[in-house]
């Protein structure tokens, strides 16, 4: 079983803690067995407490080297300011070098700049310390707009809530989008907010009930097969070109087409996983018509092309 080791360093953010633990127990394998052994690993000697004013300790039977037997390594916010036991990024560094993934949430970020992962490497934290971040630690990318990076075998993301983005993401990059998508649905939350979406999208009060898009948002979902141009959109919520612009990126973080392209990747994986429909079919039904537009847009936003991500995620 994938064992996901969740470092509380003293201090820890109690709601990035809990992140992890609560999406991965969600997850469970084809025989409705847990797809993830979690376990939070504290300093058995003090336990960690979770800060900042530290109104509780953080209690487990694992201690912080419980991260080297682990396949997944989630390190929660810390106070930006505080630099980590040295042990701690010893061991974080060891189960590194030893093959496990390594991600951070908000600015657990600091942890593993502290360890040295992320020299060289693009990263994100919350908006509000990610100019702390790039000042301190100089050889590192810092993209502040963004949920959150995939870089492999790092990953970082930014505030709190970009967590569950993260956890999720990497549910995705395991088990597939179906996956994903029952655990989304249990925390009442989009199934996916890709990477590069916006860290801070506004939430204005609309100067009219037409302002809201939720309605065509939801026909957009709907109409995935069909050619829908900006001007249909914009028709359909009874706005100008300019007018849907504004309001989508403030209420999306993106625009009305980047958005249904995301929409029918994320609609051609869940067809890719759970039918046997053939990729002219699948192209078809996603909107892009032909199979190559198909295996040009999947394999830029997936990062694999449709045959393989299929042969590894078909259930």
């Amino acid at each position: 079983m994938h064992i996901v080791a969740v470092l509380a360093l003293d201090g820890v953010s109690a709601l990035d803690l809990a992140i992890p633990c609560q999406v991965f127990a969600l997850v469970t394998g084809p025989d409705g067995a847990p797809a993830y052994d979690v376990r939070v690993c504290v300093d058995r000697s003090t336990e960690a407490m979770a800060g900042p004013t530290a109104p509780f300790q953080v209690p487990s039977p694992y201690g912080w080297d419980g991260v080297l037997g682990a396949d997944t390594v989630i390190v929660p916010g810390i106070p930006s300011e505080r630099v980590p036991d040295a042990r701690a990024l010893r061991l974080l560094r060891e189960a590194a070098e030893g093959g496990a993934r390594i991600a951070s949430i908000c600015t657990g970020a600091f942890a593993l700049a502290h360890a040295g992962l992320l020299e060289g490497r693009r990263a994100t934290t919350h908006w509000r310390f990610a100019g702390a971040l790039a000042e301190r630690f100089p050889g590192i990318d810092v993209d502040p707009s963004v949920l959150y990076v995939d870089e492999g075998r790092v990953l970082t993301s930014a505030g709190i809530a970009a967590g569950l983005d993260l956890c999720l993401h990497l549910v995705r990059r395991d088990h597939g989008a179906a996956a994903a998508a029952s655990a989304a649905r249990v925390l009442v939350m989009p199934p996916q907010r890709t990477g590069g979406q916006a860290q801070y999208i506004e939430y204005p009060t609309p100067e009219t009930d037409s302002a809201d898009l939720g309605e065509t948002l939801h026909w957009m979902r709907h109409k995935l097969r069909e050619p829908l141009s900006l001007a249909d959109i914009a028709a359909h919520a009874m706005m100008s070109r300019r007018s849907l612009a504004r309001h989508f990126r403030a209420q999306t973080g993106t625009t009305p087409l980047r958005w249904l392209l995301a929409q029918r990747v994320e609609r051609a994986r869940e067809l890719l996983e759970t039918t046997e429909l053939p990729l002219a079919r699948v192209a078809e039904a996603t909107g892009f018509g032909a199979v190559e537009t198909l295996r040009h847009h999947f394999t830029r936003q997936v990062g694999t092309t449709p045959s393989a991500y299929r042969a590894a995620f078909r259930r």
